[in-house]
């Protein structure tokens, strides 16, 4: 249940929303509050009375048992025994399909993200793109939406070119093959390293031959992308991420010539130093570049023709592009042309930003020549994991299978734990770590409450009634805010919410697990610990499933 609406529902005031609903700050004077400030001008009085209003209408029912009006806030106590019945009922009857709901029927959500380039492999600074489009895509679906995700796959340009000319000249098939994305990476970079005008103007024939449909070059060019797809995919599979499309910037050939006739019928286009250019001034903008002078598309151009693809292929209710934040201007500059192409949808179009990831050398990307792969950090991440686990409990079975899991749920949290929009240090030994905000941490939890249960004899049952002590009651609030936590992160597209309430609730079971007797305990106590014990376990499982992370049964 969702208290937050339950509380709005009971009000019944027509501009109060549950986002108005908030947890005051000392829980001592209700565990939620109504600030009534904002309808002090609706309803022509203070806040204060407004609130004292409210108040003397509301009815307390098995569920809220008191509520208070203080100095223009309205505040709610929940009945604990009310609540604690409620919330416990409604996890064990739903299991790992609590907090899903099906507000999201009937609609399509399209994610763009991780977007990798085809010959290059997967470096730090796609960890972010990749894993939150990957949660936001799993939210989405647990919300009923149709969620599609999309690789934009980067291959198209002049590169591809280079790399076909770099291949003839020095490359050796089966090497390659063997060698896989890697080896075509190092001869893209020797042609940049060695390459001569001569070779330079090859290339820029190899990539007309690619778009002419020159069989030869195109079969070299599907090779190179098979390779890189074989690579992203083994990476993917250990990430927990999946894509229901990869139409890249290449699929958009053929798509952009009707957007470019279009701008033109509207009057949209103006030549500019030779160059087609859609003239933004007036909103504060730069121009945004439409064709280059040589009649060369750019990447406006292609992201304008696959927005109005996918709008008619999927109808969307929302299309988010999970790119950094750098690129904030090219979003703002095509979303615009968008609207005055007159699409009423361009409205529907987010640009999801995020801030770069670097580890505590600084190292981040390739562009200052520190290459640092994906690859390498997740493997460093799962065999730290194995020292970490073999030394807090060396007779674990399957240590190899468990380091794998919190190594890569490491990786995956440490990308999502903040907001996403903060840049991150990544350190191997604090993501790694059994204590404080980490995956390892809640992991740890989720096998603790694990090897409760597995000790606990019977069915659970809940009992008919029980009044929940303070540190019981911490633990019910927390697992009652599950829903709208799910909800929250979707309509702000920030997975950092669900892992920072996963964090929430370790902490708090782990309190109440120190403070109380859970299977030395007797009668109704006993029963009421063991459910509640199962309704972490399920509600951390699904906080960790929804980021992509898996969750040991044992640690």
């Amino acid at each position: 249940m969702d208290y937050r609406e339950y509380i709005v529902k009971k009000l019944n005031v027509a501009e109060i929303t549950a986002a108005d609903v908030s947890l005051p700050p000392n829980t001592e004077m209700g565990d939620y509050a109504l600030p009534c400030f904002k309808l002090a001008k609706v309803m022509r009085k203070s806040p204060v009375q407004i609130a004292e209003q409210l108040k003397d209408s509301f009815v307390c029912d098995e569920i809220i048992s008191e509520v208070s009006a203080v100095n223009g806030y309205l505040n709610f106590k929940l009945d604990k025994a009310g609540l604690a019945r409620a919330v416990l009922s409604e996890v064990l009857e739903k299991g790992e399909g609590y907090a899903s709901s099906k507000e999201g029927n009937g609609k399509t959500v399209c994610i763009d993200y991780s977007s990798v380039n085809i010959a290059k492999p997967f470096h730090i600074g796609h960890l972010s793109t990749t894993v939150i489009g990957g949660a936001l895509y799993k939210i989405y679906k647990f919300l009923g939406y149709n969620a599609v995700g999309i690789n934009h796959l980067g291959d198209y340009g002049t590169q591809f070119g280079k790399l076909i000319c770099a291949y003839k000249k020095w490359g050796v098939k089966e090497e390659v093959q063997k060698g896989g994305i890697h080896a075509i990476n190092a001869l893209y970079v020797r042609f940049n390293e060695e390459a001569d005008e001569q070779m330079q103007s090859q290339a820029r024939e190899y990539f007309r031959l690619i778009e002419s449909g020159d069989r030869e070059a195109n079969e070299l060019f599907e090779w190179f992308k098979s390779l890189t797809l074989e690579y992203v995919n083994g990476i993917y599979k250990k990430l927990n991420v999946t894509f229901d499309s990869y139409a890249g910037e290449r699929f958009y050939t053929d798509k952009m010539q009707p957007v470019i006739d279009e701008l033109r019928e509207k009057n949209l286009l103006k030549e500019s130093e030779g160059a087609q250019i859609v003239d933004l001034e007036e909103y504060g903008m730069p121009p945004c570049l439409i064709l280059r002078s040589d009649g060369a598309s750019l990447y406006a151009t292609r992201d304008l023709a696959a927005a109005t693809y996918r709008k008619n292929a999927y109808d969307f209710y929302k299309c988010l592009y999970v790119v950094a934040y750098q690129q904030n201007l090219h979003f703002k500059q095509f979303f615009k042309v968008l609207e005055l192409m007159g699409k009423p949808w361009a409205k529907d179009l987010v640009h999801v930003a995020y801030g770069m990831v670097s580890l505590e050398d600084g190292a981040m990307s390739t562009r200052k020549g520190k290459v640092v792969w994906l690859e390498d950090v997740i493997n460093k991440c799962v065999e730290k994991a194995y020292s970490v686990i073999d030394e807090k409990n060396s007779a674990l079975e399957n240590k190899r299978e468990t380091a794998e899991i919190v190594g890569l749920g490491a990786v995956i949290f440490g990308a999502l734990y903040n907001n996403k929009i903060k840049d991150i240090t990544f350190s191997y030994d604090k993501v790694l770590s059994f204590e404080g905000e980490t995956s390892v941490y809640v992991q740890y939890t989720c096998a603790r409450a694990n090897s409760v249960l597995s000790k606990a004899d019977g069915k659970i049952e809940l009992p008919p009634t029980y009044v929940p002590n303070t540190a019981e009651y911490e633990v019910v609030k927390t697992l009652a805010e599950l829903p709208e936590t799910v909800h929250a992160a979707a309509e702000k597209y920030e997975p950092s919410l669900v892992a920072r309430f996963a964090v929430d609730l370790a902490q708090k079971f782990n309190k109440f697990y120190i403070e109380c007797k859970i299977l030395t305990a007797e009668g109704d106590t006993k029963k009421f610990r063991i459910a509640l014990t199962k309704a972490v376990h399920t509600a951390l499982k699904i906080s960790l499933a929804l980021l992509g992370i898996g969750a040991p049964e044992k640690m």
